[in-house]
């Protein structure tokens, strides 16, 4: 296997060379990241500071645990006599009125897991229900344990879908009329999964174009520059500025575990409200496995009135110093809204590097 360069992706002299050249650049050019990866590693590599005034990155609908509706918590919250298995982020995003930890504090049973696999060993001493939430990365490693569990004929098992997708959400966003965007710094990760060709349709129909980059400082200069040569001749397309690990065409033998598993459907997300076809459900033949059947979970376009603007935030329309809560009374130990909430949200990458 060959081995990974990675001071070559962190070079100064050549960062600094490719910063100068995007300076030459005057036009205004707005990049949406769609990506809670790249939004911790654009504050951590300081990329914003490098970039001159006229090029604007903004944070999209990036954080899987950010776009979880509230009222997910709250039903949760109401279940009785289960055991709910979740990712740590999830446990202080807050529902309408309380939190999961807060819940947990009165006698819930919830328990952090680090991976599915755990929720499928909790299952076989309680009936236990797992939080699947998470975009196209997380997502083949779900289907993969609901595929166990059925082998295991192990009833005490379920999972509740919450899973979204990126490409409707894109299309979503630039549906809007008050969307104007000049480019997508599209996610590595994600892309791994549904490979670049699943973005075909932001440039044929949108007329947009966007790049699949890495998450080191030259990954991410080098897809800026890649859009400004596109806005220079008017040419937007895909291109993959990530290829030593992102193909064409994806993952098919992930791909192929969640075809068997789940199937599209439209999805509630927190800000965006309902986007057609833009999650997945458990299909009919592994329904015993469905949280949202098994417990008669219905989720609700409804978010408690907290001055939160979290909403405007997943939509690209503020950046987090914009809500009047950011840094004031809303912070890592006391998060609000969920984009301050997990680790890979907006306003905690803007807390933690760009104050």
């Amino acid at each position: 296997m060959k081995q990974f360069d990675l001071k070559k992706y962190r070079d100064p002299k050549v960062i600094k060379e490719l910063v100068d050249d995007l300076k030459n650049w005057e036009k205004p050019l707005k990049i949406m990241e769609v990506c809670g990866s790249h939004t911790m590693a654009i504050g951590h590599w300081g990329i914003r500071k490098l970039l001159p005034e006229n090029i604007k990155l903004i944070s999209g609908p990036g954080c899987p645990v950010c776009v979880t509706p509230s009222s997910l918590i709250d039903e949760l919250i109401k279940l009785k006599g289960v055991k709910i298995a979740l990712f740590g982020d999830m446990l202080r995003v807050p529902g309408k009125d309380e939190t999961l930890e807060q819940a947990r504090a009165r006698g819930l049973d919830v328990q952090i897991v680090y991976s599915p696999l755990d929720a499928l060993k909790l299952a076989k001493e309680k009936e236990t229900i797992f939080v699947g939430i998470g975009f196209e990365t997380t997502i083949p490693g779900i289907a993969q344990t609901i595929l166990m569990a059925k082998k295991e004929k192990l009833s005490n098992f379920s999972v509740f879908p919450a899973f979204k997708l990126v490409p409707p959400a894109l299309e979503a966003l630039l549906s809007a009329a008050d969307m104007k965007l000049d480019g997508f710094l599209l996610p590595g990760h994600v892309s791994v999964i549904i490979g670049t060709e699943s973005y075909s349709l932001l440039p044929k129909k949108y007329g947009i174009g966007g790049v699949v980059a890495g998450f080191e400082p030259l990954d991410i200069l080098r897809a800026i520059k890649y859009l400004i040569i596109q806005a220079e001749k008017n040419e937007p397309a895909i291109v993959n500025e990530y290829n030593r690990v992102v193909n064409l065409t994806g993952n098919k033998s992930a791909q192929k575990v969640i075809e068997t598993v789940l199937k599209t459907e439209d999805a509630l997300w927190r800000g965006l409200g309902w986007i057609p076809q833009s999650g997945l459900g458990i299909r009919e033949e592994f329904a015993e496995f469905d949280a949202s059947k098994k417990y008669n979970i219905q989720l609700k376009e409804e978010e408690g009135n907290t001055g939160c603007k979290c909403a405007e935030v997943l939509k690209g329309k503020i950046i987090p110093p914009g809500c009047p809560l950011f840094d004031k009374g809303c912070n890592p130990s006391h998060p609000i809204g969920p984009c301050m909430v997990s680790s890979e949200g907006s306003c905690a990458a803007y807390y933690k590097y760009e104050r």
